[in-house]
């Protein structure tokens, strides 16, 4: 073979296989392009409500907003959201009735109340559409408190209501600074600019201070159970002590009306049993901004902050 064929040769063996690696890679795009616009259609699947679009108009439906997890200003369970979700689902003229399904150990006062206050607000403005409350595991102390703004709640004869009460937590760390030999050196212009601060000893004044604060928000807790629950509460010397019951011995103490579910309470008292999540439902983004965002604050606050939990 001379050497001219033997290099014709080479460059068409060259040119052959980029040709099929050329190929080949394109093959490839087009099956991971396919396979984009199948995960976006099954997002979209998932997202439509293929039966309301089927029938050209939404359904007569039950709304569900979820309360998950620790109510803060940080969390998934924050007022904003909830406050949101709650107005869309009041707002729907298809919407027959809310349904809050809750599950929570409790958390912020402030953020309890608000979402307890949007909620009487809803149902003093639409008076045709009951709002029911779900319990699963828990609804304890500030999930409570969103709870007693619900014309009825239900649970699990599992579940753990209750919790009215407040604490206020934090640590002290000046019998350490003495082994360490550490010196504390605060300045503070305000006389009680110091309050709690967990590296110098406790102030009595200090103490009777935070307490009566614990109180007046206690009372506030208990005001607002009353208020909710009415004459159906069967008020005993424990109850406002910050203890839990199960769901079944709930219903006995008049915190809770009756065992259901979700399912249940949309079939048998909304009779609209195709439910609607209205939950406001953070991206991932947003989740993590939040769990950043809540770390700092528990830094901040665990020391000396006011809790239903």
């Amino acid at each position: 073979m001379s050497e001219e064929n033997w290099e014709r040769k080479t460059i068409e063996k060259l040119a052959m296989a980029a040709l099929i690696e050329q190929r080949r890679a394109r093959r490839w795009g087009i099956f991971f392009k396919l396979l984009g616009f199948a995960y976006l259609f099954l997002l979209l699947a998932a997202l439509v409500d293929w039966e309301d679009l089927a029938s050209g108009a939404e359904r007569r439906h039950s709304a569900l907003v979820d309360i998950h997890g620790v109510i803060e200003a940080q969390g998934d369970a924050n007022a904003d959201d909830v406050i949101s979700a709650l107005a869309a689902a009041f707002e729907n003229p298809h919407s027959v009735g809310v349904i809050v399904r809750i599950n929570s150990p409790g958390g912020s006062p402030v953020q309890a109340g608000i979402i307890h206050d949007e909620m009487r607000r809803l149902r003093a403005k639409y008076p045709d559409k009951p709002l029911y409350v779900v319990v699963e595991d828990i609804c304890a102390s500030g999930g409570y408190y969103v709870a007693a703004a619900a014309d009825q709640i239900y649970v699990n004869k599992a579940s753990i209501l209750g919790s009215i009460g407040v604490l206020m937590n934090g640590f002290g760390f000046t019998g350490a600074m003495d082994k360490l030999g550490v010196e504390r050196r605060l300045l503070t212009a305000g006389e009680h600019k110091g309050f709690l601060d967990p590296f110098s000893p406790q102030n009595d004044k200090h103490r009777a201070h935070a307490q009566g604060m614990l109180e007046e928000i206690h009372r506030q807790f208990i005001a607002v159970v009353r208020e909710g629950r009415g004459k159906r509460l069967r008020e005993t010397p424990e109850m406002f002590s910050g203890l839990m019951w199960t769901g079944e011995k709930s219903v006995e103490l008049g915190l809770a009306d009756g065992f259901g579910t979700v399912d249940s309470v949309a079939r048998d008292l909304l009779k609209a049993e195709h439910v609607r999540d209205y939950t406001v439902k953070p991206n991932l983004a947003e989740k993590f901004a939040r769990r950043i965002g809540a770390g700092m604050a528990e830094k901040f606050s665990a020391l000396s902050g006011f809790i239903l939990r």
